[in-house]
């Protein structure tokens, strides 16, 4: 009898599981994953650009506008350099994940709408063509740190000067990508959140800020006194609850059978 129970509360303990927080989309960045920018043709910066993670480039070679670079300027890089080699396989990588991304099947059609204004649930945005950002853009994870937003633009991400997203309800920049079917420029001052994957490339104006990535696959990426920081990887909480849940479980399987 008591193996019997034991057995049904390892069934009950399995059949939970099922009912724990999912992830909407299965996004993988591979070795682009920890990259503040990776570019195709050139990556250059003008002014104080500070890069949080790394810096890479392939197929072009020629990187400007950072401390190390053979046309030096203020750019820092907290993170390690790489032209070909590791950034030849973050840019496959890269190719994987755009398609990854694009090949989503959409829950919702924002084609026409400024993003501006919009309070957004996890998902898949689908833009047939280029995708405006003007005020304010509020992601909300319902308490689901794991919740994936997908944004699929058909042709340019643009934003106004002063633009925004905001993150509530636990909803992290980790787990936000943006696929891009040509080009991204971030206006002025611009506070950004999550990764752009680019066709082409990827303009960040004056002042504008990222928490995640710019990274894109054939053309530049261009930086102009930014801030970019690759953000941190939150682990579901699923998997911890469960464990907690069986040890619970388990344990008062275990006194109640002591005491048998």
């Amino acid at each position: 009898m008591q193996n019997e129970n034991k057995h049904l509360i390892l069934s009950a303990i399995v059949a939970l599981a099922g009912f724990l927080p999912q992830s909407n989309a299965d996004v993988t960045l591979g070795k682009a994953d920890s990259f503040a920018a990776l570019g195709g043709s050139t990556v250059t910066s003008t002014g104080d650009t500070i890069l949080n993670g790394d810096l890479g480039l392939s197929p072009g070679t020629a990187i400007a506008g950072f401390t190390f670079s053979t046309t030096a300027g203020p750019g820092v890089v907290n993170g390690t350099n790489y032209v070909g080699g590791f950034a030849v396989a973050a840019q496959a990588d890269l190719l994987t994940a755009y398609n990854v991304l694009a090949s989503e099947t959409p829950d919702q059609n924002l084609t026409g709408q400024d993003l501006g204004g919009l309070t957004l649930l996890p998902g898949v945005y689908h833009f047939d063509t280029s995708a405006q950002l003007t005020g304010i853009l509020s992601l909300n994870a319902q308490g689901d740190s794991g919740a994936v937003f997908v944004f699929e633009i058909g042709s340019t991400l643009t934003t106004a000067s002063v633009a925004s997203v905001l993150l509530i309800g636990s909803a992290q920049a980790d787990n936000v990508f943006w696929q891009v079917g040509s080009s991204a420029t971030l206006g002025t001052d611009t506070s950004f959140i999550g990764s752009i994957l680019a066709d082409q490339s990827i303009t960040l104006d004056t002042g504008t800020s990222m928490s995640g990535r710019a990274l894109a696959m054939n053309g530049a990426v261009s930086l102009d006194d930014n801030s970019l920081t690759v953000p941190v990887d939150v682990p579901e909480p699923g998997s911890f609850w469960l464990l907690a849940l069986g040890a619970s479980v388990l344990g008062a399987w275990r006194r109640k059978a002591g005491r048998s």
